[in-house]
């Protein structure tokens, strides 16, 4: 044959369908840029040298593996629409002598063309857009850096890796469907419709029975820790139950129209819910992978969001002052007011040089210890080392316990409260202590006297994953003394004593950054002798830990946005080719209800009906899950210090208004595209 003959079948065929292969080119783009953009940054060296690059880096590593492996599964989904329009095309030239070998040349040049001009668009789209990102991820890290435009060779070798052995997998997918099919199928392909399904009652009733339990698990989950360990349980029964409610209840509601004479005899109704029971089954699988999508974007967001929009919020948890000691030592004994003193005065020398002051003084002496709490017994047993492996379906009833002096509490809080022999205060963070009493299985009992909020916590604990829990208690050394007695007697028992001073500055971050360098200084030149008493020290400042923490919660932000972006492209392309695809379904049928007196305002009110009861329902649905995940979320993001729930509610509201605006544009746009189509406009 002519020299291009396959080039030129192939590039026309692209070109008559241009309304299906440039949704799909462009989808490509997206994905191509995007991962191009994520390889740029986890290569790129300004941002690696500086401080917190480097934890940004691996989120955007991780995020690299998850758009990967995303655009392989979608770039297949949507590509089989494009086949299903051609294969008719196939068929034709089959029938007028061209055999498989020849269509798979032709093939083949469609695979080249779509990968080169995809590959093309997206690096360039994703050259000219790294810099920007480059920029945006430096001011997440509150860093500076000039604009000089940069191409990553590593980042483009790895786009052109994944993309390239995308297409060849499906190259030879197209390979196999022409392959197995003979020419009639093919020329049938694209009017074979599916038997109108019956109304599968089982199926729909096993659907709202599991999406009833996805919801209690969300909403009845107490602790964060439970949370993390049910999530993915009830994201999987969520998922599920979507795909079986849409594809059998979409069906058993569509009967039920049918049989609502009042509503169903309507010219706008009739044809709408014909159609759509002729082919829920796919259509509901659509509508299901829709929703899911949706969900995702909404769940990534509000989360991403939040933990980025409440750092600051979560640092100061982390590090309730600015300057934050703990000092660990082996027995009571060894941590002696003396030596407390020298260490307060050790701050006060500092900051009398900076020329600042102490403020919010935290100061006080604690036991602390893992314990499971034990409904049947109500008291807490005490937790060691060699027994969490077999403890982990206990983990969700783990408490982190300290108890503190009541001295400690009255001094920090400025009350005077006076225990009873047996009498304790109680203060518990995430989660409520059940129950009046607190025992402990070394014998130690207390009455909960008052439950308290007003006391500064160990920013250690917003590090744990477990709740904790603060005793205050009268008599602490004659109380605490059996518990440390354990470390001696059992080597894995995890008892620890600890002095913890902190103090609030009035003073620049560079300044706080200064102060804890000659604090800790001085703390070095006293290390040899405080090992030698058993004693250990730990001092964080929060100025030298924000980047840390921002670049953390900055690059999950990035990530997050960047996700939402690529499953937001998935859920459009979906409801666009849904549209296109049933379009040239329907546009026979519409053409003989024209030639029978349909006009095309009927058409259109037909249309419209059609769209609004379909395409919504993933809208409404998404927003149904993100209502009942909410609870979960917030227990999940309560792990990240971040419990401001005022916060999380208006950045909910926020995203699923905006989201709803941004899909009724995406609606408004694909019914013009089927109406445009069936009209023959």
């Amino acid at each position: 044959m002519k020299h291009g003959f396959y080039r030129k079948i192939a590039w026309s065929g692209m070109v008559k369908n241009r309304q299906l292969y440039v949704p799909f080119l462009l989808t490509c783009m997206g994905m191509a840029g995007m991962f191009y953009i994520v390889s740029f940054l986890c290569h790129s060296p300004m941002l690696g040298n500086m401080a917190g690059g480097t934890v940004m880096q691996q989120l955007l590593r991780l995020g690299q593996w998850v758009i990967a492996a995303f655009a392989v599964l979608f770039l297949f989904y949507s590509h089989s629409f494009l086949m299903r329009r051609r294969k008719k095309e196939f068929g034709l030239y089959n029938i007028l002598g061209m055999g498989k070998g020849n269509l798979a040349r032709v093939l083949l040049w469609e695979s080249v063309l779509t990968a080169g001009i995809s590959l093309a668009g997206g690096l360039a789209a994703g050259m000219a857009l790294a810099k920007f990102a480059e920029l945006g991820m430096l001011y997440l890290l509150q860093a500076r850096a000039d604009f000089v435009l940069s191409v990553s060779g590593e980042a483009v070798w790895q786009t052109t890796q994944l993309f390239g052995v995308i297409f060849l997998l499906l190259f030879l997918n197209m390979l196999r469907q022409v392959r197995m099919a003979n020419p009639m199928e093919l020329l049938r392909s694209e009017t074979v419709g599916e038997r109108p399904p019956r109304a599968n009652w089982l199926a729909a009733v096993l659907g709202a029975v599991i999406l009833g339990a996805a919801y209690w698990l969300a909403v009845s989950t107490k602790e964060p820790l439970e949370a993390i360990l049910l999530f993915f349980v009830a994201v999987l029964l969520v998922i599920a139950a979507t795909y079986l409610l849409f594809v059998a209840g979409s069906v058993v509601i569509c009967r039920l129209l049918q049989k609502k004479k009042n509503y169903y005899y309507q010219t706008r109704h009739f044809v709408s819910v014909s159609s759509m029971v002729y082919r829920m089954k796919r259509n509901g699988a659509g509508l299901a992978s829709i929703c899911i999508l949706c969900t995702m974007v909404l769940v990534m967001l509000l989360s991403t969001v939040c933990l980025y929009v409440g750092a600051e919020d979560s640092l100061r948890t982390r590090y309730p002052r600015h300057l934050n000691l703990s000092v660990k030592a082996e027995e009571l004994g060894r941590l002696s007011e003396k030596q407390q003193e020298e260490l307060r005065g050790l701050f006060a020398g500092v900051l009398a040089e900076e020329g600042a002051a102490a403020e919010n003084v935290m100061d006080y002496v604690s036991v602390s210890f893992d314990g499971f709490f034990e409904e049947a017994t109500g008291e807490i047993v005490l937790a060691d080392a060699s027994r969490y492996a077999l403890q982990i379906d206990k983990l969700a009833s783990m408490w982190q316990c300290c108890l503190v002096p009541i001295e400690d509490y009255n001094a920090m809080t400025g009350r005077d409260v006076a225990l009873k022999p047996g009498e304790a205060l109680l203060c518990t963070t995430r989660t409520e202590y059940p129950g009046d009493t607190l025992s402990l299985s070394s014998g130690q009992s207390w009455q909960i006297r008052e439950r308290v909020n007003d006391f500064s916590l160990n920013g250690g604990d917003g590090a744990l994953l477990t709740s904790s829990l603060y005793l205050f208690i009268d008599d602490f050394e004659e109380t605490v003394g059996p518990l440390l007695e354990l470390v001696e007697e059992d080597e894995w028992a995890l008892v620890s004593l600890e002095w913890i001073y902190g103090v609030d500055v009035d003073a620049s971050q560079e300044e706080q950054v200064q102060m804890a360098g000659q604090i800790r200084e001085g703390l070095e030149q006293r290390a040899q002798e405080d090992r030698a008493e058993g004693i250990g020290w730990h001092l964080e400042g929060v100025a030298e830990e924000r980047l840390e923490f921002y670049s953390m919660y900055g690059g999950l932000f990035f990530l997050g946005v960047l996700l939402g972006i690529v499953f937001l492209f998935a859920a459009v392309l979906i409801m666009y080719y849904k549209q296109i695809c049933e379009g040239y379904e329907d546009q026979a049928r519409f053409e003989i209800l024209q030639k029978v007196g349909m006009t095309k305002r009927e058409i259109r009110d037909s249309i419209n009906s059609q769209v609004l009861t379909v395409f919504f329902l993933p809208l409404l649905a998404a927003g149904m899950h993100l209502l009942f995940a909410f609870p979960m979320i917030q227990k999940l993001l309560a792990l990240f210090n971040l419990v401001n729930t005022g916060l999380m509610i208006r950045v909910a509201l926020g995203c699923y208004l905006g989201f709803t605006l941004f899909y009724v544009v995406v609606y408004r746009i694909t019914s013009r595209a089927y109406y445009g189509i069936v009209s023959g406009e």
